[in-house]
């Protein structure tokens, strides 16, 4: 191991996902968000929705050149291919670089060669189907699985004889993101959708990140009707809550839910119906899938093992270039 593993590292990077930044944190690094007085999409400072920590700062794009740094973590293409060389410096741009692409390809399922092309960098993947479809072409790639840690005292209830469905603006979002699907099984089933602008498809609204595992906990059980995207947080928040989870069988989907042990996957909506009736008729078969789901997620998906593959990959990575050692004035 290189010998970087046991130092602080001062890590540029940009809030593109909020709750997956604020997971990303509890590496013991020093974390630098890009912040813009517009505001923009992947520009926004951290607000106060979520415990932020004090090894994560802001520091505004116009004083970005001027800060130490040991690596930097792009997490969207314009970061990449606009932001480096608009607002980083030549020093920064002969750092080390990694890029955490949280999504499979959008264009070709196969054929998609990433734009991040860098023989010296990483390419993180946050699930193997990911990794899997995208073509990576000349850059290595490491798999870096979600991690997650809920607040204190989340416990199933299940006493909501009804689905959850949590999915941000899924009305826009279209078939990918599964909204006929749910519009379909919402006919026969009494579903529930929560996220941003979930009004515009009958949902009820936006929970706040903090309060979302325990409103899931109540509900009989999680629906996934997503085709085609990563691995959601949101489904994996729902197995550490110990609720049971149905959804379509694409994807990592497949790899993490067991039919008839914690959850239920398929690609004919007519049985994933039938499922969701009868984890309403029986309270108990849910509650056995959701204690099964709550220990999967924990072996899976714990932050200590997000942690501790987070810090190897900063570690090769750091190691693979020069640092920066001189005292590095902080913003936070």
């Amino acid at each position: 191991m290189p010998e970087t593993h046991g130092r602080r590292l001062r890590i540029l990077t940009w809030h593109i996902h909020g709750n997956y930044l604020y997971y990303l944190s509890q590496v013991p690094h020093d974390f630098y968000i890009v912040t813009r007085p517009d505001a923009a999409p992947g520009y926004a400072p951290l607000g106060s929705g979520l415990p932020w920590g004090d090894n994560i700062h802001e520091i505004s794009a116009d004083r970005l050149r001027d800060l130490r740094l040991d690596c930097v973590l792009y997490q969207s293409r314009q970061a990449y291919l606009e932001d480096r060389i608009n607002m980083l410096s030549a020093t920064q741009r002969r750092l080390p670089q990694l890029y955490l692409e949280h999504d499979p390809p959008q264009q070709h399922p196969t054929n998609t060669v990433h734009w991040f092309q860098e023989p010296a960098g990483t390419l993180v993947h946050v699930t193997a189907f990911n990794a899997l479809m995208w073509d990576n072409g000349c850059t290595p790639t490491a798999i870096v699985e979600h991690g997650v840690r809920l607040p204190p005292n989340v416990a199933y209830q299940g006493t909501t004889p009804r689905g959850i469905v949590v999915v941000n603006h899924l009305a826009r979002r279209g078939r990918r993101l599964g909204a006929d699907v749910f519009a379909q099984l919402r006919a026969s089933v009494p579903l529930d959708l929560v996220g941003m602008d979930a009004q515009a498809a009958g949902g009820i609204g936006e929970i706040l990140n903090l309060e979302l595992p325990a409103f899931m906990a109540r509900y009989r059980f999680f629906f996934n009707p997503i085709r085609y995207t990563s691995l959601g947080l949101a489904v994996i928040e729902a197995m550490m809550a110990g609720v049971p989870v149905v959804g379509l069988a694409t994807t990592e989907m497949a790899t993490v839910i067991e039919n008839g042990a914690n959850g239920y996957v398929d690609t004919r909506l007519d049985v994933l119906a039938d499922v969701m009736q009868e984890l309403l008729a029986d309270p108990d078969l849910a509650r056995a899938w959701g204690r099964e789901a709550r220990l999967r997620a924990m072996q899976r998906f714990g932050i200590e093992r997000f942690v501790r593959d987070w810090m190897a990959v900063f570690a090769a990575a750091a190691g693979s270039g020069a640092l920066a050692r001189e005292p590095l004035q902080e913003r936070s």
